[in-house]
């Protein structure tokens, strides 16, 4: 690049070629002006304390300040509102266990919590209100640990609704398995459980049932839920149904005039099974009904009159 200089005070023009290394001392030279400039002005800053650039200064720090503290705000308060929301149900979770527990038969003391203190006596203990936005607590620290003590708590509280949940589970299905219903309405016992006087042979013997009287065909239905595992003719029973209702417990129904169900059918407590009659060994029309655990016969009046205890109750 070639510039020509021109002027009144030359007598005669003057040609200047720009060559890429002129170029590059320029600018290189030029970017040095510029960093002595500012290193200048930051040393005039420092030393002599320009009011105008301290203003800027503080007044960009100002700013970032209040926008970490708000940020910091925020996220406390998000802290304490989650906090209060783990507090209230924890107490609820308290509140439903304490009834599940007198439901499930629990006394306080076996889940694990402290009994009821005497009216009048002392109390104490750090304060922990259920909303933290306008308490002492606030640092993010104290917020964590408190957050991680209440989730600790809610766990174990989750785990003993867990406990409580299967053992009321436990127990709805041993009262639809235990024999309890009634497996004849309106009939008179003819004979009890035990030692009896045989009807037929006259001398003493083992019944190991009870006898509803009852008309030929009167409704038998079952005193429990469970899956039919006999329904056939017997010799002694006539015809006969046996329902095993697990846990080692089965029912049998005998000389009936008509079997509604078969092997291998699950049924429902109440279900209508069969019809009474007067087949196999027997004098007359009824109903003979036993209750086995394990195969060894039970008095079917104890099961029985568990299941009116429970009918008065609702």
């Amino acid at each position: 690049m070639h510039i020509i200089l021109v002027s009144d005070r030359l007598a005669t023009t003057k040609t200047v070629s720009l060559t890429p290394k002129v170029i590059l001392s320029l600018g290189a030279g030029f970017m040095v002006l510029v960093l002595l400039a500012a290193m200048a002005f930051s040393w005039l800053t420092v030393h002599f304390r320009l009011p105008l650039v301290q203003d800027l200064v503080l007044a960009a720090q100002r700013q970032e300040n209040q926008k970490t503290q708000e940020f910091m705000r925020e996220n406390l308060n998000v802290m304490a509102g989650r906090l209060g929301e783990m507090q209230a149900q924890l107490l609820h979770l308290d509140s439903m266990g304490e009834r599940l527990s007198v439901l499930a038969g629990m006394k306080p003391a076996d889940k694990g919590q402290l009994l009821p203190v005497a009216k009048g006596g002392g109390q104490g203990g750090p304060l922990l209100p259920t909303s933290l936005r306008d308490t002492s607590i606030k640092s993010s620290d104290e917020l964590h640990r408190e957050l991680d003590r209440m989730a600790a708590l809610v766990d174990q509280r989750v785990d003993f609704m867990r406990v409580l949940e299967n053992q009321l589970m436990d127990q709805r299905i041993k009262k639809v398995l235990l024999p309890t219903t009634l497996p004849i309405q309106g009939a008179g016992i003819g004979s009890g459980f035990g030692v009896r006087s045989d009807p037929i042979a006259g001398v003493n013997a083992m019944h190991e049932g009870v006898d509803f009287s009852a008309e030929v065909g009167t409704p038998v239905v079952s005193a429990a839920g469970g899956v039919v595992v006999e329904g056939s003719m017997h010799p002694q029973y006539g015809n006969l149904i046996e329902i095993d209702h697990g846990n080692g417990f089965s029912t049998r129904y005998a000389h009936l005039s008509k079997i509604n169900v078969r092997v291998g059918q699950l049924v429902k407590r109440g279900q209508l099974i069969a019809a009474t009659g007067n087949t196999g060994r027997s004098t007359g029309p009824h109903l003979h009904f036993e209750v086995r655990f394990q195969g060894v016969a039970q008095n079917p009046a104890r099961f029985l009159q568990q299941g009116s205890q429970l009918a008065s109750r609702h």
